[in-house]
């Protein structure tokens, strides 16, 4: 068997990928490891023959579309997020990168490494690769013909034994800390869901109008007024049932459809009077309902208020689903591919709805290979320019950063004149899950043999001790700093201290919500430069 894997890399690769999902879906005390098993089962793989490889463009091909695709599903949160908190959570992610460097330092005299070791060391804890290539650059420029080789076996060794306990202590690290602090990942999310928008179990409830607060006033100015997170959809007055338009007045007796999460419909509940006996919703004899599939790209990256609709239709757009997600729409809500857009309208007008917003399921896989091939270009171009810094330190991006930044950008944008960049949320979905599991099955299998033989040696055994101290120690001074004294959100944090695929798919994981990924797309750019920075300074220093 293992002759057939030799010749055939690929055959080796996809049952990497099997096995690994396989044992990821095993739930041990309630959690598993998900899409990381890949990395371990490769890890095993890797171990049983120095022969058992997978070329080397596997590994970069699958992180390049993996961060890429991240990005683009993350620019509009990454932006609007950093906004409202980045340049604070900036300082705290740089402070902890100076702090894990200095306990890579200590690593370095504890256990009296060279100097290569502990930069490869820390590039490995940190699981940063685009580190390591820097790290092998300086190496390159700086040492004798002699030194070269040894000092570049040096980085590799520290980096290959150190890079899976990068993975599993970030994990340790997080599963210690949330279990310590007794973290409420729904409470955190019942408190972020107001503010973030990813998503919401949203419901309707039907409200008799008895406020007198409200009573003579209208749509327009109770939404000003109250201010409150809901959509009014039909009301009934005297029998007859429309929608409501900001111009709606609201009279006592009339019952009105409130749309919103549980919170949001308790508040509105009493604002508005008492909850009704019999539901609006059931009535389908004027109005009914559809979720329709938003597949037509020249909708992509519009806002619901450009499209005009009331003035053709009567027609009112309350949810947006988005993968798993329900949005609550309102006229600033910008569609996307992929989307299912929850109408109220006239049945004799959803043929023409139909036809607006596309509601093909098949054109949906389908992918704009012309905006994916040109975006992932541009990102690998960021990643080849060579920034220069005083000191005469030099850095790029590399297939991880340049496809990153790139994407961030063009997922903000959401689209440039005629062409799309984000693509449906599903296909963008597929396209994240082949690029991980291929990094990490790649990462795995090339590590394997390597990671074996320096467990079995002396000096590799205090690698793999040093890379589990720091990995565990940042995690955990991190997630206890910046929960404590910083007060931003764990689940957050996780994404932050998550800057590794599996890791990411960890955190979410364990929060059963997307809000890790925030905190992973705000930082990962800072964290992915600094810690290349971080890791040339240390060799430099402790040469």
């Amino acid at each position: 068997m293992i002759e057939s894997f030799q010749q055939n890399p690929l055959l080796l690769l996809f049952v990497v990928i099997a096995l690994g999902y396989w044992v990821g879906s095993i739930r041990i005390r309630g959690s598993k490891l998900g899409v990381a098993a890949v990395l371990f089962v490769g890890l095993g793989f890797g171990a049983l023959s120095p022969d058992l490889k997978v070329p080397e463009i596997i590994i970069f091909l699958g992180l390049s579309i993996f961060v890429y695709t991240v990005g683009l599903s993350s620019g509009p949160a990454f932006f609007d997020t950093f906004k409202k908190r980045g340049f604070k959570d900036a300082g705290f992610i740089a402070a902890m990168l100076v702090v894990s460097s200095l306990i890579a330092v200590g690593m370095h005299y504890l256990f009296d490494f060279e100097a290569a070791t502990t930069a490869g060391l820390f590039a490995g804890s940190s699981t940063n690769t685009p580190a390591l290539a820097a790290l092998l650059d300086v190496i390159q420029k700086t040492a004798s013909s002699q030194e070269l080789t040894e000092m570049s076996q040096r980085a590799v060794v520290g980096y290959s034994l150190s890079y899976p306990m990068g993975v599993l202590g970030v994990m340790g690290g997080i599963f210690l800390m949330q279990k310590l602090l007794k973290i409420d990942y729904r409470a955190e999310e019942a408190e972020l869901a107001g503010t973030y928008s990813i998503g919401e179990k949203l419901g309707s409830r039907t409200v008799r109008i008895t406020n007198p607060k409200i009573i003579g006033k209208t749509l327009r100015e109770i939404k000003k007024e109250y201010n409150p997170n809901l959509v009014f959809g039909r009301i009934r007055h005297d029998d007859a049932t429309t929608l409501c338009t900001y111009d709606t007045v609201f009279r006592e007796g009339d019952e009105v459809v409130l749309i919103g999460n549980k919170l949001a419909l308790d508040k509105g509940t009493e604002l508005v009077g008492q909850a009704a006996a019999k539901q609006i919703t059931y009535d389908r004899s004027v109005f009914d309902v559809r979720r329709i599939f938003v597949s037509n790209p020249n909708l992509a990256g519009e806002t619901i208020a450009s499209l005009n609709l009331p003035e053709k239709f009567e027609i009112l757009i309350t949810r947006v689903q988005r993968g798993d997600m329900d949005i609550l729409a309102d006229g600033d809500t910008v569609l996307e591919l992929g989307d299912r857009v929850l109408i109220v309208a006239k049945r004799e007008d959803l043929k023409g709805l139909y036809k607006i917003f596309g509601n093909s399921l098949e054109s949906l896989s389908q992918i704009n290979l012309l905006s994916f091939g040109l975006g992932m270009a541009l990102g690998l171009l960021l990643g080849m320019v060579t920034f220069e810094l005083p000191g005469g330190f030099d850095f790029n991006l590399g297939f991880a950063g340049g496809p990153l930044i790139v994407a961030l950008i063009l997922g903000k944008l959401r689209r440039t004149g005629p062409i799309v960049w984000t693509p449906a949320f599903t296909a963008n979905l597929t396209l994240r899950q082949i690029g991980l599991t291929f990094l990490l099955a790649g990462i795995g299998i090339r590590s394997g043999r390597t990671f074996l033989e320096t467990v079995q040696q002396g000096e590799g055994g205090y690698v793999f001790i040093a890379a589990a101290i720091i990995a565990v120690s940042t995690t955990v001074i991190t997630l206890l700093t910046g929960l404590k004294l910083m007060r931003i959100p764990f689940s957050f944090l996780t994404g932050m201290v998550g800057s590794q695929p599996a890791v990411l798919d960890y955190a979410l994981e364990q929060a059963k919500n997307k809000f890790p990924m925030i905190g992973y797309t705000m930082m990962l750019p800072l964290i992915l430069i600094g810690k290349i920075l971080v890791t040339q300074v240390l060799f430099a220093l402790l040469l």
